[in-house]
């Protein structure tokens, strides 16, 4: 996100007393003075001062240092910077729309640095959602400007894959080539026949049998070598088709398998089905099927006009007379139906997301009576997507005959002055038919170039989405020098910053290092930033600010594969896959023995309830693993983590959702099962830390307070507020 942005030169020439000697730290427009009424602006931080400066309005200068603290806030429909003063007042220093809200955040803690420390280190890292050429702001799920989207380079991108198959292609090309060839050579048969054998001037002369035999068993030899030939063509591009289509969905789901959960979790997963699935059956038919039809019916053209102009090139004028009328019309309309199917698509999206999540979550659906509700929605959004298809159709329906019909005058005058030059007997009926099965060729061609534009649309569209997830910049990455490493188990944090957005920091300067085979406990109040926390160890997301070691090695440069096998982890959303128990346990080490898997089972205390099971470790637990109380999944997950002996091991909750009986069993397995391992822990049943070798309290993203339980209790602070809220609920 830009955070120094150049100063107009008029404003430099207005202001120069203001600028005179300082050197702009941040610079950043605004679009609203301090009452509220819409004003272009600049908001510029100096290290002593913020600039207000404007065309229009009076200049503002603030002290930096008469203020306690800054803070942007999003108000009701816009967004202020407040600086509070020691007397505990505050003030508007600059307001601004929606839009810019994300920019001030930056600003503010800039400004809180500079306070602190005398200086500013704040930087951005996150995008801005804006086209740089054009200003539009970017549709939501993309980071593509629909109207500066070079589709030339986007088709260039689309042959760049189809090149792996390029021997099926030139297939297909040799084959489009003998089908042209020889529907080109029908009329000219035609003519033959009946100028030479069936319509014959000269009756005297006995007809010729035999020749007109030959000539019409040649029509059908090309009748069946077309029909053939195209079979052939038929099954070649069925085979490209699937092909690319695999290669396509392949290429996009490998690349959102490498994209950080911070993309992710941006995009609804409907939208990203939608890319992977229907995008690229939509483009995998465009190449395979619509394109190269287009080439065939250009060479088609390109064919039938040169003999055209060769026997009549008066006549073959008058063909082409509503070609460029067509072509203008096209030109008009292509970016409208391009954006009309953009709409079609976003809806789509919309609507599968929606499907998604109410499939997801039936069993919530049902068990607050919302089936109705759930349909409602579900028919809202369906509704609009088919108003918006018959919408589309009704326009392109209403377009398209209006070309055709504007194509076919051509053939009018053709039969018109061609039937008065065979009537005047400067032109054979032969050839009549001849010329006039041409020109009837000719406009199939044309007929499919003026389909294309909504092709090409559509396409664009699948294209541009496609792309859009492919050419994405993973957040995290590898470092060149990444290295092996097997893992001791030392964990330090030093002075970590992060935020899932970086202008909002969920943990703030922590500090602490964790000990080869410690074991950690996080407290908190929700929201505080414990799983954040955990999030950053299995480096789910890499740090803002500081770095986070292990064994001494910063964690961006240990290779990711390393270090995702030596980490075990029990997460709160227990997650099972649709399969049967056996597979869900053996997810973490494939090539697991059923004997280690039994012993995994076994210290998760889920052996003793799966063998009472009708299929035993092959009971399928259904999607999500509804099949399975909420217990049950959660120490099956707890013994895919023990199954491939982490070095680290992390517990979210790791046994929320046992009652009383078990939740002793499974403290007693996992004390053994964290002996010579660093464990982090996260529970909010306090209980379930009394063996925490160390306990650190994270309040509001900071380290609040790290020790013992004893010495926490001694502290009388967080951690003690939170043990006696707890002993008196229990009581």
């Amino acid at each position: 996100m830009k955070l120094i942005y150049e100063l107009p030169i008029e404003i430099k020439k207005k202001y120069p007393d203001l600028l005179m000697g300082k050197t702009l730290l941040y610079c950043v427009p605004v679009d609203l003075n301090i009452a509220g009424t819409f004003s272009d602006g600049y908001v510029a931080v100096t290290r002593d001062y913020i600039l207000y400066l404007s065309l229009k309005e009076t200049p503002e200068v603030y002290r930096i240092q008469d203020y306690e603290s800054f803070e942007s806030t999003a108000e009701v429909g816009d967004g202020i910077l407040i600086g509070r003063k020691n007397d505990g007042e505050s003030y508007i220093l600059a307001r601004f729309s929606m839009r810019y809200v994300p920019r001030f955040k930056f600003i503010a803690r800039a400004l809180n640095q500079i306070l602190t420390l005398g200086e500013s280190k704040i930087v951005s890292t996150d995008e801005d959602n804006i086209c740089p050429k054009c200003g539009r702001t970017y549709a939501q799920g993309t980071n593509v400007c629909p109207s500066c989207i070079n589709k030339g380079d986007m088709f260039r991108k689309l042959m760049t894959i189809a090149a792996s198959k390029w021997y099926l292609y030139v297939i297909v090309s040799v084959i489009f080539i003998a089908i042209t060839a020889l529907r080109l050579i029908n009329p000219q048969i035609s003519r033959s026949l009946i100028d030479n054998y069936i319509n014959v001037q000269d009756k005297t002369v006995t007809p010729d049998v035999k020749g007109m035999l030959l000539l019409v068993g040649l029509m059908a030899v090309i009748m069946v070598s077309d029909s053939l030939l195209t079979i052939i063509r038929g099954r070649v591009m069925a085979k490209a088709g699937a092909e690319m289509a695999k290669d396509l969905r392949e290429m996009v789901y490998e690349k959102i398998q490498s994209l950080s959960l911070g993309y992710i979790g941006k995009r609804k997963t409907g939208d990203l089905m939608n890319r992977i699935t229907g995008d690229t059956d939509r483009i995998s038919n465009f190449m395979v099927s619509t394109a190269p039809n287009v080439v065939n019916e250009l060479l088609t053209m390109v064919g039938i006009l040169i003999i055209m102009f060769s026997f009549n090139w008066k006549l073959a004028l008058i063909v082409l007379i509503p070609v460029p009328f067509i072509l203008i019309v096209m030109r008009l309309f292509r970016r409208f139906i391009w954006m009309l199917y953009r709409r079609e698509w976003r809806q789509s999206d919309r609507a599968n997301s929606l499907l998604q999540d109410i499939i997801s979550g039936i069993r919530v659906v049902k068990s607050f009576g919302k089936e109705k509700y759930a349909v409602s929605q579900f028919q809202k959004e369906s509704k609009k997507l088919a108003d918006i298809t018959v919408y589309n159709e009704k326009t392109w329906q209403t377009l398209f005959p209006g070309l055709m019909f504007v194509m076919g005058i051509g053939s009018f005058f053709i039969m018109l002055i061609g039937g008065r030059m065979v009537l005047d007997g400067t032109m054979k009926i032969g050839e009549l038919v001849q010329f006039t099965s041409y020109a009837n060729m000719l406009y199939g061609p044309l007929n499919m170039i003026s389909f294309f534009p909504r092709a090409i649309s559509m396409v664009a569209t699948s294209t541009e989405r496609i792309f859009d997830v492919i050419e994405q910049d993973p957040d995290i990455k590898e470092a060149p020098n990444a290295v092996s490493h097997e893992i001791q188990g030392e964990i330090t944090f030093d002075n970590v910053t992060f935020g899932y957005q970086s202008y909002e920091p969920v943990l703030e300067n922590i500090n602490i290092t964790i000990k080869p085979g410690e074991m950690l406990g996080l407290v908190g109040h929700s929201g505080a930033g414990k799983s954040t926390f955990i999030n950053l160890v299995m480096r789910l997301y890499d740090v803002d600010e500081g770095s986070i070691k292990i064994d001494g090695i910063d964690l961006r440069h240990i290779k990711k594969e390393d270090l995702n096998r030596q980490i075990g982890v029990v997460l709160q959303e227990t997650f099972l896959f649709s399969g049967s128990i056996l597979e869900n346990v053996r997810y973490s080490k494939p090539d697991a023995t059923f004997e280690e898997i039994i012993l995994a089972c076994k210290l998760a205390n889920a052996h003793d309830f799966i063998i009472k099971l009708p299929d035993g470790y092959d009971t399928l637990v259904g999607e999500r693993g509804h099949r399975v109380s909420g217990g049950e999944r959660q120490r099956i997950a707890i013994a895919r983590a023990i199954l491939s002996n982490p070095r680290i091991l992390i517990l979210d909750e790791a046994t929320s959702s046992l009652d009383t009986n078990t939740e002793l069993k499974i403290q007693e397995a996992l004390r053994r099962l964290v002996k010579g391992r660093t464990t982090i822990a996260i529970a909010h049943r306090l209980s379930t830390l009394k063996f925490a070798d160390r306990l650190m309290v994270i309040d509001k993203g900071k380290k609040a307070e790290l020790g013992t339980h004893k010495e926490l209790m001694d502290l009388k602070g967080i951690y003690y507020g939170l043990v006696a809220a707890q002993l008196k609920m229990s009581e």
